[in-house]
Protein backbone atom coordinates (compact mmCIF):
# COMPACT_ATOMS: atom_id res chain seq x y z
CA UNK A 1 0.00 0.00 0.00
CA UNK A 2 3.14 2.45 0.71
CA UNK A 3 4.65 1.76 -2.27
CA UNK A 4 1.31 2.74 -4.68
CA UNK A 5 1.00 5.98 -2.42
CA UNK A 6 4.15 6.83 -3.28
CA UNK A 7 3.88 5.94 -6.71
CA UNK A 8 0.37 8.29 -6.74
CA UNK A 9 2.70 11.18 -5.74
CA UNK A 10 5.35 11.01 -8.13
CA UNK A 11 2.52 10.58 -10.80
CA UNK A 12 2.65 13.65 -13.31
CA UNK A 13 -0.67 13.99 -13.89
CA UNK A 14 -1.23 14.54 -9.72
CA UNK A 15 1.28 16.73 -9.22
CA UNK A 16 -0.88 19.59 -9.81
CA UNK A 17 -3.33 18.30 -7.55
CA UNK A 18 -0.96 17.42 -5.05
CA UNK A 19 0.48 20.89 -4.91
CA UNK A 20 -2.95 22.53 -4.66
CA UNK A 21 -4.21 19.93 -1.84
CA UNK A 22 -1.04 21.13 0.12
CA UNK A 23 -1.52 24.72 0.10
CA UNK A 24 -5.12 24.37 0.39
CA UNK A 25 -4.48 22.53 3.93
CA UNK A 26 -1.96 24.87 5.24
CA UNK A 27 -3.79 26.99 8.28
CA UNK A 28 -5.76 29.85 7.71
CA UNK A 29 -5.40 29.78 3.62
CA UNK A 30 -8.98 28.51 2.79
CA UNK A 31 -10.27 30.84 5.56
CA UNK A 32 -8.77 33.94 4.38
CA UNK A 33 -10.67 33.20 0.63
CA UNK A 34 -13.78 32.81 2.43
CA UNK A 35 -13.94 36.20 4.00
CA UNK A 36 -12.84 37.72 1.20
CA UNK A 37 -15.77 36.76 -0.32
CA UNK A 38 -17.84 39.79 1.00
CA UNK A 39 -15.62 41.54 -0.88
CA UNK A 40 -11.87 43.83 -0.03
CA UNK A 41 -11.05 44.27 3.11
CA UNK A 42 -7.86 45.40 4.59
CA UNK A 43 -5.42 43.77 6.74
CA UNK A 44 -6.64 44.95 9.77
CA UNK A 45 -10.74 44.03 9.21
CA UNK A 46 -9.33 40.79 7.62
CA UNK A 47 -6.95 39.91 10.84
CA UNK A 48 -10.90 40.46 13.23
CA UNK A 49 -12.85 38.51 10.40
CA UNK A 50 -10.72 35.55 11.04
CA UNK A 51 -10.51 35.48 14.66
CA UNK A 52 -7.57 34.21 15.91
CA UNK A 53 -4.99 34.30 13.57
CA UNK A 54 -1.76 36.01 14.46
CA UNK A 55 -0.33 38.90 12.38
CA UNK A 56 2.82 37.11 11.09
CA UNK A 57 0.96 34.11 9.78
CA UNK A 58 -1.89 36.20 7.95
CA UNK A 59 0.50 38.41 6.25
CA UNK A 60 2.81 34.98 4.98
CA UNK A 61 -0.85 33.48 3.88
CA UNK A 62 -1.50 37.18 1.98
CA UNK A 63 2.19 36.77 0.62
CA UNK A 64 1.88 33.31 -0.44
CA UNK A 65 -1.95 33.60 -1.77
CA UNK A 66 -0.61 36.81 -3.93
CA UNK A 67 1.97 34.58 -5.04
CA UNK A 68 -0.56 32.25 -6.57
CA UNK A 69 -2.63 35.31 -8.00
CA UNK A 70 -5.68 33.87 -5.88
CA UNK A 71 -6.03 37.83 -4.47
CA UNK A 72 -4.95 40.94 -5.38
CA UNK A 73 -3.91 43.93 -3.08
CA UNK A 74 -5.58 47.60 -3.90
CA UNK A 75 -4.42 50.71 -2.58
CA UNK A 76 -6.37 51.69 0.24
CA UNK A 77 -8.90 49.24 0.22
CA UNK A 78 -6.70 45.82 1.21
CA UNK A 79 -7.65 42.55 -0.36
CA UNK A 80 -9.65 40.69 -2.95
CA UNK A 81 -9.83 37.75 -4.63
CA UNK A 82 -8.93 37.65 -8.09
CA UNK A 83 -10.58 35.59 -10.25
CA UNK A 84 -8.65 32.69 -9.95
CA UNK A 85 -9.70 33.52 -6.25
CA UNK A 86 -12.96 33.63 -6.99
CA UNK A 87 -13.22 30.10 -8.69
CA UNK A 88 -11.61 28.73 -5.98
CA UNK A 89 -14.27 30.32 -3.95
CA UNK A 90 -17.14 28.77 -5.91
CA UNK A 91 -15.24 25.25 -4.94
CA UNK A 92 -15.56 26.62 -1.20
CA UNK A 93 -19.19 27.51 -1.58
CA UNK A 94 -20.42 24.29 -2.66
CA UNK A 95 -17.89 22.49 0.16
CA UNK A 96 -20.16 24.88 2.55
CA UNK A 97 -23.70 23.46 0.73
CA UNK A 98 -22.36 20.00 0.72
CA UNK A 99 -21.45 20.53 4.87
CA UNK A 100 -25.24 22.09 5.35
CA UNK A 101 -26.50 19.00 3.75
CA UNK A 102 -25.19 16.54 5.63
CA UNK A 103 -27.80 14.22 7.55
CA UNK A 104 -24.68 14.23 10.61
CA UNK A 105 -23.07 17.53 11.54
CA UNK A 106 -19.81 17.67 11.57
CA UNK A 107 -17.76 17.81 14.92
CA UNK A 108 -16.67 21.44 16.33
CA UNK A 109 -13.38 21.66 18.09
Amino acid sequence: MAQRIQNLRRAPTSSKMARALDFSSRRWALRIIWELRVGPLNFRALQAACGRISPSVLQRRLHELRALQIIEKIPRLGYRLSTAGEKLFQVLAQLDKWSRDMPVPLEQK
